[in-house]
Order: C-alpha cells, then sequence, then structure tokens
C-alpha cells in the first residue's frame, strides 16, 4: 500500500501547477491532503476520478479558503470518519480518518503557532489530540497519522537549529509534544529508514530557500508501532513543486 501526504498550500493553486499529471504519476493508493483552502462545491470532482481515483472524501474548514484535509483513494475505504468529534478543531477542517481493512489513515493538518493567540491554539490541539489518539487506537490499532505536523522533531529536522529555537515549529514545547507522541506509540517512518541531515518538506518562499535547501521538516508519516514490520519504505518526494511543501510516501507491504 503506497500512500502519499501532501500538504498542497491551496488544491485549486496545485492543480493549476500540474498536480494531476504528478499525481498519476506518482500513482499511490491512497493520498492524503493538507490545506485544500476550498469547499468540495468550488472543485471539479470528475478531474479526480479521471485522474484513478473515484474515491475522494473532502473535509473542509467552515472559514472559506482557509485549511481543510482530503483523501483520495483508488478503493473505497470500509468508513470514513469526518472530524474529531472536538468542535473547535473540527471547525477548521484537520482530521480526517479512512479505514481500510484493518488500517486506518488519516490526513491530519496540525495548526501553525504564527502569533501568541494561535500558539495557544496550538498548544490545546496538541495536548487534546494526543487524548483523542490514545482512545483511538484502543478501537483503530493499526494508524497512519500522515499530515502536516507544523514542527519540526530535531535539530536535524531544520536548516537552523539555533537562529529558529526560538519560532513556532521548533519551540522546546512543540518538540517535546512530537517526542512524547512518538513515544506513545508511533514510528517516525522516513527516520526509521533515513537518519541523514537536510532533509525537508517545507521551504519559505523567500530568499530563494528551496533552492538553497534551507527547510524545515513538517511533514510526517506517523505509523502505530503494531504495523513496525509491514514498514517498506518512506521517502521524501523534494522534486515536487506544487506548493511551498513537497509531499512525504510512505509503503506498507500488508
Amino acid at each position: 500500500m503506497k500512500i502519499i501526504s501532501y500538504n498542497v498550500n491551496g488544491i485549486r493553486a496545485a492543480i493549476n501547477k500540474g498536480f494531476l499529471e504528478w499525481l498519476q504519476q506518482a500513482d499511490p493508493d491512497v493520498i492524503c491532503l493538507q490545506e485544500i483552502k476550498a469547499n468540495k462545491e468550488q472543485l471539479d470532482l470528475e478531474v479526480f476520478v479521471e485522474a484513478g481515483y473515484s474515491y475522494n472524501y473532502w473535509y473542509s474548514a467552515q472559514k472559506k479558503g482557509y485549511s481543510g484535509v482530503a483523501i483520495l483513494s483508488k478503493t473505497e475505504p470500509d468508513h470514513i470518519e469526518y472530524g474529531t468529534g472536538i468542535d473547535y478543531m473540527d471547525f477548521e477542517g484537520r482530521n480526517l480518518r479512512a479505514d481500510f481493512n484493518g488500517v486506518s489513515i488519516m490526513s491530519m493538518y496540525l495548526p501553525s503557532g504564527t502569533n501568541l493567540d494561535r500558539l495557544e491554539f496550538k498548544l490545546k490541539y496538541m495536548a487534546d489530540l494526543q487524548t483523542y489518539i490514545n482512545d483511538l487506537k484502543k478501537e483503530r490499532p493499526n494508524l497512519v497519522i500522515l499530515g502536516d505536523y507544523n514542527i519540526c522533531h530535531e535539530a536535524i529536522d531544520i536548516h537552523d537549529p539555533v537562529r529558529n529555537k526560538n519560532v513556532s515549529g521548533f519551540l522546546p514545547v512543540e518538540r517535546e509534544w512530537i517526542g512524547n507522541f512518538i513515544e506513545s506509540g508511533f514510528i517516525d517512518s522516513f527516520r526509521h529508514f533515513n537518519t541523514e541531515p537536510h532533509n525537508y518538506s517545507w521551504w519559505s518562499y523567500r530568499a530563494n530557500a528551496r533552492a538553497n535547501n534551507k527547510g524545515w521538516r513538517l511533514d510526517y508519516g506517523m505509523v502505530a508501532e503494531p504495523l513496525k514490520d509491514k514498514l517498506k519504505r518512506a521517502v521524501i518526494l523534494s522534486d515536487a513543486k506544487h506548493s511551498d511543501h513537497c509531499p512525504i510516501v510512505v509503503e506498507l507491504e500488508l
């Protein structure tokens, strides 16, 4: 099972940059999207069907042109879960889950903490999400949570750890949370296979950051421990350029 996660920074903008052609070449079984910035009604869903994804599910924020997640699949899931049931999370369309034969795949878009209000929102989300996932794993132990976590875990995951130590996305409290999240029973699939530096999934549009590979690794495929023996591959697809993020891949041998 080949799963891709991609923060597209606006699905309509990504389509205009060749996203659909790229999707057909990449050929995942399932793709999780974040920051779709669109409502289902604003999209021509037929283009996704033509690309091979007859089953596409959209969970948008109530605020137009903001946030939102989606899951596109070649095969029909057994069940789709929209949101978490936690209202303030669900208003922003940040969690969508599809269950396939005992494996559950979640597309998640964790908030950024760009100012003090949003940082407080992000920290609350992180705490409530951990509680929610702890409960969910009892029911769905084979859980894969892919998406933009908006956190770099270790110094190796960011191009300038010293200057960014007081910037949201690399704050000690955020790094501690993602470490605890992994210790609660998840595998950071990319680091399971690759311990090399300079592997990033997001670059600022400023100062030629992407060309100079001054990036952050914000996108993760977190795989629950029971699936460890099924992990086959995890890579970052840094050549895909439809967004300020790039896609990540997790492959499971099911």
